[in-house]
C-alpha cells in the first residue's frame, strides 16, 4: 500500500556537563594567537557542518514531502538476478530506473477524472475506463556508477512475454507487456474483495500495489537486469508535468493530423488530436500529450510512438540542462510541487543521493534505444488481438551489451551506435501493423463493474497517413536509430 515518506531527523544533543580544569589556579594560561585560530578554525567548520547538514536535511524533506511512496520493490529486490563484478571482483553499483507511464484516466485514490479534463485537456476520450491500467510506457534507464553516459531502453508494449506476478499469486500468463500491471491489479481487486476489504481507497492503493510488483518483476525477468528504482505517472501527470515545464521543442520531419474520433455505443473512439505542421517547435501541455500518445496516422503505429516518447524526453532533458533547474533550488521545489501529487516512487529512492549522479541524465548525456528483436506479428484474436512476438534472449544480449559498454572502464567512453541484434530468418517485413487494429480486452479493476476494459483500436477514419519512410526488417524498424538526449531529434 502506497504512503507517504516519512522520515526522521538525528537529535542533535550537546553535552554542556564538561569540566574547566582542575589545575591551580595560578597556573591557568592565555591561549596564544595559534591556539586561537586552531578553535576559531574548529568552530568554523563545525558551525559549517552543521549548517550543511540542516539545509540538506531541509531540501531533502522540502522535496519530498507529498511524493507517494510504494513498497512495490520488496519482491522485485528479492528475485533480482545477481549483480556483475569486473576482473577485480568489485560490484557493479550503477543504478536501474524503470519509468512507468501508466494510461490511466484515474487519480491515485481512484476516483475518475472530469470529464472536462479528460477530453478538453488530456484528449482522452470521456470515459474514465478506457485503457484501464495499461502501462503504455516502458523505460528502463541505466545509469552507470563511473558517470558514463545514460543509457535508456523502451520496451514497446504489445511485446508478447511471459507476465511474472508477485510471489504467492496467481499466474498471468503470456500476455502484451502492458498488461501486467492491469491484469495483476484485478485479480488483486478480487481476492481483497473476497476478504472483505470494501474501502474503495484502500482496494485502489493495495491493488495498484499488486500492478506495480507484477510490471516490475515482469520487466526485470525479461531484461535480467536488476531495478534499483522506479518512477510511476498517469496522464494527468504527464499533463502537469509538461505544464510545470513549459513549451517543450520538438521536431517532426512531416505533418501530422490525428482527429479525436468519439467514443459511442457502437463505435469505439480514438485518435489523440495531434495537428502539428513539419519541422521544429515548441508545444503545450495538451499538445505535448497529444504528441507522445498518437499512434494512429503514423507510418509505423506505435513504433514511432515509441520515438516519440523518446524525442519528448530528450527535449525534456535538454530543457532542465539549458535552464539549470537542478542547480536552482527554487526552480525545482516549484517543479516537483506541481507533480508530485501525481508521481510514485519507491520508498528506498533517496533523492539526494540521486542528484549527484542526475548531471549527466539532464545535462543531455543520454541515449534512447527501442528494444527490437520481433519476429514477427501475428493476430492472436481474443485478449491479445496483434502482438510482438520478440526474441527475448536477444535483447537481454542487447542490453548487456550496451550497458557492459557504459560500466567498463572509468570514466566510460562516449557511446557510439546502439548494437541491434540482426533480424530473424524467418521475420516479417510487414511493419505497418505495429499499431493494434483488433480488439484487445484487459482486466480493468477500475471500471464501474470491476469487470474488463477494452483499449480497442478502431479503423483509421479517413485521415491521411504518410508512408512508411524505412524498409527491411521489423527487428530493424522497432529497433530504429538510438535518439541522443542532448539535442532535438526529428521524428515521424
Amino acid at each position: 500500500m502506497t504512503e507517504q515518506d516519512r522520515s526522521s531527523t538525528p537529535e542533535q544533543e550537546a553535552d554542556a556537563g564538561g569540566r574547566r580544569g582542575s589545575g591551580r589556579r595560578g597556573s591557568a594560561r592565555r591561549a596564544g594567537p595559534l591556539a586561537v585560530v586552531g578553535r576559531t578554525l574548529v568552530l568554523g567548520v563545525s558551525l559549517a557542518v552543521f549548517g550543511t547538514c540542516g539545509f540538506t536535511w531541509y531540501t531533502y524533506h522540502s522535496l519530498a514531502a507529498g511524493i507517494t511512496t510504494s513498497h512495490a520493490l520488496d519482491p522485485v529486490k528479492q528475485a533480482a538476478p545477481p549483480r556483475p563484478t569486473d576482473s577485480a571482483g568489485h560490484l557493479d553499483t550503477s543504478v536501474n530506473v524503470l519509468l512507468i507511464g501508466l494510461d490511466s484516466r484515474r487519480d491515485q485514490d481512484g476516483r475518475s477524472l472530469p470529464q472536462a479534463v479528460l477530453e478538453n485537456d488530456l484528449h482522452a476520450g470521456s470515459s474514465s475506463d478506457i485503457g484501464g491500467y495499461n502501462t503504455n510506457t516502458l523505460i528502463l534507464m541505466h545509469i552507470p556508477a563511473n558517470g558514463g553516459k545514460v543509457e535508456a531502453f523502451s520496451i514497446p508494449r504489445d511485446d508478447y512475454v511471459d507476465l511474472v506476478n508477485a510471489p504467492g499469486q496467481p499466474k498471468l500468463g503470456k500476455h502484451k507487456i502492458k498488461e501486467a500491471y492491469d491484469r495483476a491489479k484485478y485479480q488483486a481487486v478480487n481476492q481483497l474483495t473476497a476478504q472483505g476489504v470494501t474501502d474503495p481507497v484502500e482496494l485502489e492503493h493495495r491493488s495498484r500495489e499488486a500492478g506495480r510488483q507484477a510490471t516490475l518483476l515482469t520487466v526485470q525477468n525479461m531484461l535480467q537486469v536488476p531495478i534499483d528504482h522506479f518512477a510511476e505517472v498517469n496522464l494527468i501527470g504527464f499533463y502537469h508535468v509538461a505544464q510545470a515545464l513549459g513549451p517543450i521543442e520538438v521536431c517532426l520531419k512531416k505533418a501530422v493530423k490525428d482527429p479525436i474520433v468519439a467514443r459511442t455505443s457502437t463505435r469505439v473512439g480514438h485518435g489523440s488530436g495531434a495537428d502539428f505542421p513539419a519541422g521544429p517547435q515548441f508545444l503545450n501541455a495538451a499538445q505535448s500529450l497529444s504528441f507522445v500518445r498518437q499512434r494512429y496516422n503514423l507510418p509505423n503505429g506505435d513504433l514511432d510512438r515509441t520515438q516519440r516518447q523518446q524525442a519528448f524526453l530528450a527535449g525534456v532533458t535538454k530543457q532542465l540542462r539549458d535552464q539549470g533547474v537542478f542547480g536552482d533550488l527554487g526552480r525545482m521545489q516549484g517543479l516537483l510541487d506541481a507533480v508530485k501529487q501525481d508521481v510514485v516512487i519507491d520508498d528506498s529512492w533517496k533523492l539526494l543521493d540521486f542528484a549527484q549522479q542526475v548531471p549527466d541524465l539532464t545535462g543531455g548525456n543520454v541515449e534512447f534505444h527501442t528494444l527490437g528483436s520481433v519476429l514477427s506479428q501475428p493476430d492472436l484474436g481474443g485478449s491479445d488481438g496483434d502482438v510482438n512476438i520478440v526474441d527475448v534472449a536477444k535483447i537481454r544480449a542487447q542490453v548487456k551489451q550496451t550497458i557492459g559498454d557504459t560500466d567498463s572502464t572509468p570514466p566510460a567512453p562516449p557511446a557510439g551506435p546502439s548494437d541491434v541484434p540482426s533480424a530473424s530468418p524467418n521475420a516479417t517485413a510487414n511493419a505497418n501493423a505495429n499499431a493494434d487494429s483488433t480488439a484487445s480486452a484487459t482486466p480493468g479493476a477500475g471500471s464501474s463493474t470491476g469487470g474488463p476494459t477494452t483499449d480497442t483500436p478502431a479503423p483509421d477514419s479517413g485521415a491521411t497517413a504518410t508512408a512508411s519512410p524505412t524498409s527491411g526488417t521489423i527487428a530493424d524498424e522497432f529497433s530504429g536509430s538510438a535518439v541522443d538526449g542532448g539535442s532535438i531529434p526529428c521524428v515521424y
